[in-house]
């Protein structure tokens, strides 16, 4: 069954597609909203993350427990009215979409560098050796 997508401008646009061109996209779950690349190298990690649509202010990066959580939120209001002021058409649109990655417990917030251009994030996380943890072993005196 053919069904349109209601996240196009355009209702109708799955619609007058080619029946199984519209069946792909009206249930294909990947509009590239936070792909995710991420490449390694011998100093570091560097993750590009697809955000089309996002404003700079609209992305936080937080970094918690050992996880890096990228969070995007956006709020569009659509409205257009006509000479006399009635609606013609009125949309909005509101969500928040988020991504974590676990990049250790050694990795402090001063470490990770971020830019965000052209609905592109790249982030460069650095490679950080694992400190063991040492025994330490507790004698008991023993008097005598």
């Amino acid at each position: 069954m053919l069904m349109p997508s209601i996240f196009n401008d355009n209702f109708f646009d799955d619609f007058f597609r080619f029946p199984e061109e519209g069946y792909k996209r009206s249930y294909n779950t990947n509009s590239g909203l936070m792909q995710t690349d991420v490449t390694e190298s011998d100093t570091g990690y560097e993750v590009k993350m697809n955000l089309p649509g996002f404003k700079k202010e609209d992305v936080k990066g937080e970094l918690k427990d050992g996880y890096l959580v990228i969070t995007a939120s956006t709020n569009e209001n659509n409205d257009q009215k006509d000479k006399d002021g009635k609606y013609i058409r009125r949309e909005r649109y509101s969500g928040t979409c988020s991504r974590s990655f676990y990049v250790g417990e050694n990795i402090t917030q001063e470490d990770i560098k971020a830019k965000y251009d052209n609905g592109v994030l790249t982030i460069a996380i650095p490679k950080k050796e694992a400190v063991p943890k040492v025994d330490e072993s507790k004698f008991i005196a023993i008097e005598g």
